[in-house]
């Protein structure tokens, strides 16, 4: 997709909940000037992913094998080598010599930074041009159909995150069922959501709300 002109860049289009433009929204110059930091970027994909890291993989060192309590030969006089145990690590059967051991991957990057990413990665996006805006996604009911005919109206046949200001028990229930689909809080969202769509929906009142957060 092609890159937008810098001339516009914090407009994206408005749409309602049956696909028709309206109008355009504009975002705050402060949040939306379409320059991603991508070094920002990349600190935070490591970051998430070191998160998701299990830390598992466990070996046994001599001490953890059973068995080997016995001397296997006297130390002096048999004209071979000395050994204590035949859990050595030397010994078919013995122990793993600096193996890995379970450990915690995680880690954090500082409040201020996470914000700056998060806001980095819809820049991205807006300079790509795969972001649009809508008036709002609810529904009354809980049906898969209803978001469905949001996602037509919109001719989304991608991957998407939808970011709203808050989620509902209906607008859950109607979504969670829907491939490649993504309901987020604008609040929890993170910028592993935002890069591994390929298109980003925003509702009106999640991106007055992330102004508002910015300028605090």
């Amino acid at each position: 997709m092609k890159k937008q002109s810098s001339q516009g860049i914090n407009k994206i289009p408005l749409f309602n909940s049956k696909g028709n433009k309206v109008e355009s929204l504009e975002l705050d110059k402060s949040v939306f000037d379409g320059k991603p930091n991508e070094a920002l970027l990349y600190q935070s994909i490591l970051m998430y992913r070191a998160n998701q890291r299990k830390g598992t993989a466990s070996t046994k060192t001599r001490g953890d094998v059973r068995g080997g309590g016995k001397k296997p030969w006297r130390q002096k006089g048999t004209g071979r080598a000395r050994f204590g145990s035949i859990r050595n690590p030397l010994w078919r059967g013995g122990g793993i010599a600096f193996g890995p051991h379970p450990r915690d991957f995680s880690y954090s990057l500082p409040k201020k930074l996470k914000r700056n990413a998060f806001i980095s990665s819809l820049n991205a996006k807006l300079r790509s041009g795969q972001i649009l805006a809508v008036e709002d996604i609810s529904t009354e009911i809980p049906k898969t159909k209803n978001i469905a005919r949001i996602i037509k109206g919109l001719n989304i046949k991608t991957s998407v995150l939808f970011l709203v200001e808050k989620i509902d028990r209906n607008l859950f229930l109607a979504s969670r069922n829907i491939k490649n689909l993504t309901l987020k809080r604008i609040a929890e969202a993170t910028v592993l959501d935002v890069l591994s769509r390929e298109r980003v929906v925003i509702t009106k009142g999640a991106a007055e709300s992330l102004n508002r957060q910015v300028k605090k």
